[in-house]
């Protein structure tokens, strides 16, 4: 008699256009049916392959939050019209690359409309979903999408735990950018995670899952196709807010 698995629960950092490293970390993950997959935002820009990603995301139909490049995006095209100023800001963040991405195919119109549902967060009870953060001194009412997908140091440096009964899970920072963190490792502060390991950067490379049922962090390298398993508790490093350097 089989026994019975729980599903899982698992976290997918920012892609940023890694198709193909997207699906090699999903063979790696070995999903079950019942498996619930979450994507943390920045599905987008700077890596070759984003109308592909979010092709593949919105039809699978998993659960992403906005990131702030999808809101660039969104910016660049009001009423799905190029709007230059934000195109051009959007364009040197990496929106060339998504840019030839739609070249080749006619989803342009009709991502940009399923970008504009995805939520700012997603509260899973005991987990918390945003692409960023949050800010510290501010209700979850009182928030706006510039905290929710841009804010950095204020959320990183806050010595309490903004949910005393939920783990936010966040990206958008890459990890080796905090104080002595290696490419690869995930970051934990007070009360959150960061798992955005920079897929897209030369230092890095690390495309990186989370299960949260298992406590395992799976890692595709989307420059030479390396992969790893290992326990949330070997992948994970601490770091304390007062030390981080604003």
């Amino acid at each position: 008699m089989t026994e019975y698995q729980p599903a899982r629960r698992i976290f997918i950092g920012d892609v940023h256009g890694h198709y193909q490293g997207l699906i090699a970390l999903l063979s790696l993950l070995n999903l079950a049916e019942d498996d619930q997959l979450y994507f943390v935002g920045d599905l987008i820009d700077r890596g070759p392959e984003s109308a592909q990603v979010v092709e593949f995301v919105k039809q699978s139909d998993y659960p992403c939050v906005l990131g702030n490049h999808e809101c660039m995006m969104l910016g660049a095209f009001q009423a799905n019209q190029a709007e230059p100023w934000a195109m051009q800001a959007w364009l040197s963040c990496g929106g060339r690359a998504t840019l030839a991405s739609y070249a080749d195919c006619d989803y342009l119109p009709e991502h940009l409309t399923w970008m504009k549902t995805l939520p700012n967060y997603l509260d899973l009870g005991d987990i918390w979903l945003v692409h960023a953060g949050v800010a510290p001194n501010l209700t979850v009412e009182e928030q706006t999408e510039q905290e929710f997908c841009w804010i950095r140091s204020d959320f990183h440096t806050a010595v309490e735990p903004y949910f005393p009964d939920k783990l936010i899970i966040a990206g958008h920072t890459i990890t080796f950018t905090f104080p002595g963190i290696k490419p690869g490792q995930l970051v934990q502060g007070p009360g959150w995670i960061d798992i955005d390991t920079g897929a897209y950067h030369t230092r890095s490379g690390w495309l990186t899952a989370l299960d949260m049922q298992t406590q395992t962090v799976y890692q595709v390298n989307v420059d030479d196709n390396l992969t790893r398993i290992r326990p949330l508790s070997e992948a994970v490093t601490p770091i304390q807010p007062r030390l981080i350097k604003v």
